[in-house]
């Protein structure tokens, strides 16, 4: 079972001997109040061959998550706990200052991104055509489920607003499913504490030239009344970090600044 504020992970290595398998990913996890989703979800990315550890960050959840996180015994995962709220860009933060691994992904706990297609996601970095890659929804030819159109429309509008203060052409900024090279990381210093964090490091990774790519992914989308937290405030937050950090990622990168 993970320990709270775990510093090691239970992998020695990046290679199943059994199977060879490469196990090069590190999955950060945040949670909050996700009591009916988060076992599952992380038994979803532990079956994944390829992930070396899993780090769960529990956002001060008040009903229970962190109780079944911790039911699970597994020695790749981590538990990290936050007493307090803080918001998904601050518990990312938490999660990648203790990854080990060369590639570091974000996953969400709510069921919504499917861990198969982390795979896909890897290839560009694992022969070196991409130090990032971002995993869309509006691309490819995956199994989607309908929802709101006007949430996929707030969608489209962010991303058109955040390639035009980056000059890139992403079709989905604000997916979940992002997979980094850990230098990149590292190389940049992060500061938004909830849904921020999207326009955010796109505007960081943007003005440092780092090579994006993007994979068409499979989506199921959960509704507000199946416990969906993204509202229209985050919405205004992100039209924000889009405005500031597309002049502060440039003037910083010119600087030799994180």
């Amino acid at each position: 079972m993970g320990k709270l504020a775990s510093g090691k992970s239970g992998t020695s290595g990046i290679r199943d001997e059994g199977d060879n398998i490469q196990q090069d990913l590190s999955i950060v996890m945040p949670a909050y109040n996700e009591v009916g989703s988060i076992e599952q979800s992380i038994h979803r990315v532990l079956e994944q061959p390829f992930v070396k550890e899993v780090i769960v960050v529990d956002d001060g959840s008040v009903d229970g998550t962190l109780d079944r996180i911790q039911r699970i015994n597994d020695p790749r995962i981590k538990v990290l706990a936050h007493g307090i709220n803080r918001g998904k860009g601050a518990s990312l933060r938490t999660g990648f200052a203790v990854a080990t691994g060369p590639f570091v992904a974000v996953q969400d706990a709510d069921l919504e991104y499917d861990p198969a297609d982390l795979l896909r996601l890897l290839g560009p970095l694992r022969d070196g055509r991409a130090d990032v890659v971002y995993g869309s929804r509006f691309i490819g030819s995956s199994e989607h489920r309908v929802l709101y159109y006007w949430h996929s429309i707030g969608n489209r509008l962010l991303t058109t607003l955040s390639n035009m203060a980056t000059n890139i052409n992403l079709t989905d900024m604000e997916t979940c499913y992002k997979v980094f090279r850990i230098e990149v990381l590292q190389s940049i210093e992060l500061k938004e504490d909830r849904f921020g964090f999207e326009p955010e490091v796109t505007a960081k990774i943007a003005a440092r030239g780092y090579r994006i790519y993007e994979v068409g992914i499979s989506y199921s989308g959960r509704t507000y009344a199946e416990g969906k937290k993204i509202n229209w405030r985050d919405g205004v937050r992100a039209l924000y970090s889009i405005g500031k950090y597309s002049f502060t990622a440039k003037r910083d990168a010119k600087k030799g600044k994180r």
